[in-house]
């Protein structure tokens, strides 16, 4: 199989499957520092990163920025001092489609 960072997102409409209960399992254990999360009702997978100072968290969110813009997919990213919170979820599904895995693995490479 290929890493799951190399695989190519595909597009996706609002009716797209989300990620069935197993495939879930599976793709979270290629991102293991992810986590499942409910927010306003939807699933979505979280991941804080830590850095030294406010800077270097900036210039993190600018490169997850210019991925998300790339792919035409977006996350929520929180910035704060020290660190940032990047959640990735299918705004068109509510819910989790194997395209946030993939984003959610080239996130884990820009850190």
């Amino acid at each position: 199989m290929t890493k799951l960072s190399q695989q190519a997102c595909e597009a996706c409409l609002a009716d797209a499957p989300k990620v069935t209960g197993q495939e879930k399992q599976e793709l979270l254990s290629a991102i293991p520092d992810w986590e499942d999360v409910m927010v306003d009702g939807e699933e979505q997978l979280r991941r804080v990163f830590t850095f030294k100072n406010f800077v270097e968290a900036q210039a993190f969110t600018n490169k997850v920025a210019d991925l998300a813009e790339a792919e035409n997919h977006h996350p929520a990213i929180l910035l704060e001092w020290g660190k940032a919170t990047v959640r990735w979820w299918t705004h068109k599904i509510g819910g989790l489609h194997k395209n946030d895995f993939i984003m959610a693995a080239r996130t884990d490479e820009l850190y």
